[in-house]
């Protein structure tokens, strides 16, 4: 039976003494692309696992967001195919109208030209040349991070396939009257020339001016944007104002331009807000556009889409924001500025792209009916069809779908899809479907717009699986399995493919779980921003730590919702806990640990042997139980600390000694730590894919972890008499080891002990073990107790520490410690005893002082003790 045991592999490698990431990364997963491990088929008899990845802008580059969106999706991919599920990731990228065509036309901008030189069809033959020269970086960069992307199915926003997929989407949409045109309030950007969707623009709040104006006597108004009263149709109060009940109904005329206009009254009006009175303005605000529709004013556009004036007069030719004030100055001279503020704080809108201030502007656009698509959404969500990931956002979804506005998904841009809309000479309008020819001869024209990225990218889990044909893909792998994003783009994104998933899949909802995290902090808490000067790049992280060191450090912060807080401090402890995991395998191999053949039987195990299965059998059954919650900091921090303090710290060291006694024993224990260092592997590799691999395949010689099976929990293995009893050991060894530490003894230095109630406590088979570890030799004739330290469980342990260190100086030592930590409590002390303190300060700052004071107080009970223990 021991030779069984013992039947090491003779070609088992050895490992270097170091891991070294850059030279590991790039081979493995070369290797892993070359033998197909990340495919998946149709024909597969096998469940399906579907994640479709979030479509990265084609000029993007992989920042700590991605970093963290891939490795989540990574982990749930990996283990889902481990699990022998059919697992498909597919990968791709979005066109990013707007960006990429501002990079194209930054470029024929350096050579003095624009995209009108070239025109619409050279332009977009250009763009076409960047993306094949310049863009898709972020591509090389997912392999890098370790994405296990079925490579032979991406996508591209604009290739003819998903091409084909938003016109019919178009087509269906328009002829079940679902898209129409008309002119609407939209978001503008000036810089950009095009209409902007929602998620395009960026509120802050910027310092501006609040400037209180006298249109007459009786009204006054007060506006942020003063250039936009050239545009005025009427003024606004509340119908069940007192005050102005009786002007509605008269005129005021419009200062500055001797036009005269309405007063009306509207629902919309706050009474409570400034002087109750607002000015409106429906061409240039979408609360003023609303009221102008229920009191059918004329809408006055004053700016050009440059936003430059145009209203005939000294304004006119002037840019926005240069005749702010100089309307403002003109109006000072006639005396009708009552009060201006400066600065006033309000949220602005900025084009995210070139971060221009979008203007608000009455334009012709295209817009989706989202009313019937929204409700559906709301509905998916409601029934159970599709879950959310924390419930608790839930209620943020719902926010958004129930109180949708229509979408424009027009935009005035030559990069991306046409819009598939012709015009006749005599007004007719043509919708044109994919098989359908467009209409031709004299005087047709094709719409100029484009549409809308998000139209495109709201079709993704649809259209990357071949939708409109009725494909394989789509019959196997859709509806998706789970959609991982971040939380910002709940709204925008996830909404857009719910609507647009259930209609064209009668019903079938794109995604069965909508998992949620949150955005990628410092360690700090704060915002990465270009201006704080803490913004990480995920790739220099990848270079000087490793791939698997920066995947565990967003891992371990990525509770469900919440935002994931990093620094770099954190990244090293993960590249220490992957070197960690280096050298206990490669001890492992060194000393002959394996994988051949059934485990030992119960009978043969020792309680070291038992305690280590139990625990890897618990561990095992928390993981998959925190997996399946998307808890991956939970999932982290399970397999950390099993892997570090049960493994490592424990199992390592009690086998140590085993090891070297040889025997059938020792030949128990290789095959326990090859056992357990093996299923530990495989529950680390979804998170941490390339030391796995490296380290597991050295230790059972498989061609590979990446589809070895998912371990599965063996609650036969579980032995609670084993867990208290290396629990009581544990509490042993941890004790003497902190006297130690607090005596100032060299971690070396072996210290003459005597051990009693071994017995009672049930350990005294371990009192090899537990002198191994904490360096105790037997008590000799000599032996005097300098110290007795008392353990749970009745068991003693007195150590004759004379000799062993300078008392003198320890003992100053420890007084020194003292001092500092008595004041420490005695600030602390002070604070909490002044009710002033207590009750003004954040409760946060509060619950900080306290736990100073309870850690100080302690290390006064630890230092008093050490004093004690010291011989006089």
């Amino acid at each position: 039976m021991t030779e069984r045991l013992d039947a090491r592999r003779p070609d088992a490698p050895t490992l270097a003494g170091q891991y070294q990431p850059g030279e590991v990364e790039q081979r493995r997963y070369e290797q892993w692309v070359a033998d197909g491990r990340f495919r998946a088929s149709a024909e597969s008899e096998r469940q399906p696992f579907t994640i479709v990845i979030p479509p990265p802008n084609v000029t993007g580059s992989l920042h700590m967001g991605h970093a963290l969106d891939h490795t989540v999706q990574d982990a749930l991919v990996r283990r889902r195919r481990m699990q022998g599920f059919e697992a498909l990731w597919l990968p791709g990228m979005d066109h990013a109208g707007i960006a990429t065509q501002n990079v194209v036309e930054r470029q024929l901008a350096a050579q003095g030209l624009s995209r009108h030189d070239l025109g619409r069809e050279k332009f977009v033959e250009r763009v076409w040349q960047w993306k094949a020269e310049s863009g898709g970086a972020i591509l090389g960069q997912m392999r890098r991070l370790g994405d296990s992307v079925d490579w032979d199915r991406e996508r591209f926003t604009m290739d003819e396939g998903l091409s084909r997929a938003v016109q019919t989407m178009f087509k269906k949409l328009y002829d079940d009257r679902l898209i129409y045109r008309a002119n609407r309030i939209i978001n503008w950007c000036p810089r950009c020339l095009t209409a902007l969707s929602d998620i395009e623009v960026e509120h802050t709040d910027d310092d501006g001016e609040l400037v209180s104006i006298r249109y007459s006597d009786d009204v006054v108004v007060a506006t942020t944007r003063a250039e936009t009263m050239l545009g005025d149709t009427a003024v606004a109060v509340h119908p069940d104002d007192e005050r102005y009940r009786h002007l509605i109904g008269t005129e005021v005329e419009l200062p500055l331009t001797g036009r005269r206009i309405p007063i009306v009254g509207d629902a919309h009006v706050d009474p409570a807000f400034g002087t109750g009175m607002v000015k409106v303005t429906p061409a240039h605000d979408p609360n003023d556009f609303e009221i102008g529709q229920r009191h059918d004013l004329p809408s006055l556009t004053v700016m050009d889409e440059r936003g430059v004036i145009t209203v005939p007069g000294p304004f006119q030719g002037l840019d926005r924001f240069e005749a702010r004030p100089a309307i403002v100055a003109a109006l000072r001279e006639q005396g009708r500025v009552v009060a201006e503020k400066r600065p006033y704080v309000h949220a602005v809108g900025h084009c995210s792209r070139c971060r221009t201030t979008v203007e608000p502007r009455l334009s012709l656009q295209w817009f989706v009916n989202t009313s019937p698509l929204a409700k559906a959404a709301g509905d998916a969500v409601r029934d159970g069809r599709v879950r959310i990931e924390p419930a608790e956002l839930a209620k943020r979804y719902f926010a958004w779908v129930d109180n949708m506005h229509d979408w424009c998904i027009s935009r005035q841009l030559w990069w991306g899809h046409r819009i598939p809309v012709w015009y006749g000479p005599q007004g007719e309008v043509v919708c044109v479907g994919p098989d359908e020819q467009p209409p031709t001869g004299e005087g047709w024209h094709q719409d100029e717009d484009v549409l809308d990225t998000w139209f495109s990218s709201g079709l993704w889990p649809i259209s990357t699986l071949g939708w409109p044909e009725q494909t394989p893909d789509l019959a196997k792998f859709y509806p998706t399995s789970v959609l991982v994003t971040g939380y910002d783009i709940l709204f925008f994104w996830v909404a857009r493919m719910m609507m647009f998933g259930l209609y064209a899949m009668d019903g079938r909802q794109p995604f069965d779980v909508i998992a949620l995290h949150g955005m990628v902090r410092d360690e700090h808490g704060k915002k990465m921003s270009k201006s704080f000067g803490n913004v990480v790049d995920p790739l220099d992280w990848i270079d000087r730590y490793g791939a698997d060191a920066t995947r565990f450090t967003l891992a371990r912060g990525a509770n469900p919702g919440g935002d994931v807080p990093v620094s770099e401090e954190w990244c090293q402890g993960s590249r220490n806990f992957c070197n960690k995991l280096w050298n206990a395998t490669r001890f492992a191999l060194i000393n002959g640990a394996h994988t051949n053949g059934p485990l030992p039987a119960a009978g043969q195990l020792s309680t070291v042997d038992r305690w280590v299965l139990s625990r890897l059998a618990h561990v095992t059954a928390e993981v998959d139980e925190q997996f399946e919650a998307y808890e991956f900091a939970k999932v982290c921090d399970l397999l950390y600390h099993f892997a570090w303090d049960d493994v490592c710290d424990w199992y390592v060291e009690l086998s140590k000694p085993v090891l070297a006694g040889g025997g059938g024993p020792a030949a128990v224990s290789r095959r326990v730590l090859g056992h357990v260092l093996d299923q530990l592997l495989r529950l680390l590799h979804p998170v941490i894919p390339f030391v796995t691999e490296e380290l597991w395949t050295a230790l059972t010689g498989g061609e590979t972890v990446v589809t070895a099976a998912w371990p599965a929990a063996d609650r036969a293995l579980v032995d609670d008499a084993a867990e208290a009893e290396v629990a009581t050991l544990q509490r042993v060894v941890t004790e003497v080891r902190r006297f130690r530490s607090d005596q100032g003894l060299r971690p070396t230095q072996r210290v003459a002990a005597r051990l009693d109630g071994l017995a009672g406590a049930g350990v005294a088979a371990h009192e090899t073990l537990i002198r191994s570890l904490a360096r105790l030799d037997p008590a000799g004739d000599e032996f005097q107790a300098s110290a007795t330290l008392a353990m749970p469980g009745e068991v003693s342990v007195a150590l004759d520490t004379r000799g062993s260190i300078d008392v003198a100086a320890e003992r100053a030592r420890l007084a020194k410690d003292r001092a500092a930590a008595e004041k420490e409590a005695g600030q602390a002390r002070a604070k909490l005893d002044n009710p002033a303190f207590v009750g003004k300060a954040p409760e946060p700052v509060v619950a900080k002082i306290r736990e100073r004071l309870a850690v100080a107080e302690a290390d006064l009970a630890r230092i008093d003790a050490a004093l004690e223990a010291l011989p006089s």
